[in-house]
C-alpha cells in the first residue's frame, strides 16, 4: 500500500508542523483507521487520535531538539513502528524527501544501514547520484570500504550544511 507523502522540495529542515502532520497522517492510516473499522467508530478512537496528535508534537520536538541520543531513539522507534517488516528498513528514494525522511537522515542517518548506495546517499542529501560521486572524487564524502557511502557521513554532511559550514556546501551537485 503506497501512502501519499508530502515532499520537502528545497532540502531545508522540515518545519515542526510538516513533521507533525506526516507523523499523524502515517499513524492515522496505519494504526488508527484500522482500529476505527474494528471498533465500529467507538469514542475511544477519537481520543486516540487526539493523543496521537499530542505525542506527534512531542516526537517532532525531540527529533528537532538538541539531544542527539533522544532524537535518534525517537526516530528509530517511529521508523520501526511505521515501517515494520521482516527485512531491514529500505524505503524508496522519494521517502528521503519527506519531512520524516529529511529529519531521520539528519538525526540518525539511515537507521538500518551502516552504508548506503550512491543513489540513497543522493536522495538523503537532496542531490543526484552523480553529485555523490563528485563529492567522493573531491574528498568531500568518504567511500565505504565495502562500497557505497557510510550512512553516518551522509548524516554528518547534512548537519554541517544545516550549521552553515562549508563542509556542507550544496552547490556541488
Amino acid at each position: 500500500m503506497t501512502l501519499p507523502v508530502k515532499r520537502v522540495d528545497d532540502g531545508a529542515v522540515p518545519t515542526r508542523g510538516e513533521l507533525v502532520e506526516q507523523i499523524v497522517h502515517l499513524l492515522d492510516v496505519r494504526l488508527i483507521d484500522p482500529l476505527d473499522i474494528l471498533l465500529d467508530g467507538d469514542d475511544t478512537v477519537a481520543r486516540l487520535r487526539d493523543l496521537v496528535r499530542i505525542r506527534a508534537g512531542r516526537w517532532a520536538d525531540t527529533m528537532r531538539g538538541d539531544d542527539d541520543e533522544a532524537a535518534v531513539r525517537v526516530a528509530v522507534r517511529l521508523v520501526a513502528t511505521l515501517y515494520p517488516g521482516d527485512r531491514a528498513f529500505d524505503p524508496p528514494l522519494d521517502w528521503w524527501r519527506t519531512p520524516l525522511g529529511r529529519t531521520v537522515a539528519r538525526r540518525a542517518g539511515h537507521p538500518a544501514a551502516e552504508r548506503v548506495s550512491y543513489a540513497t546517499a543522493g536522495a538523503m542529501l537532496g542531490i543526484s547520484r552523480q553529485g555523490v560521486h563528485d563529492l567522493i572524487k573531491r574528498g568531500r564524502l568518504p567511500r565505504h570500504p565495502e562500497g557505497g557511502v557510510p550512512a553516518a557521513a551522509v548524516r554528518d554532511r547534512l548537519r554541517a550544511r544545516d550549521a552553515g559550514s562549508d563542509e556542507g556546501e550544496t552547490h556541488d551537485q
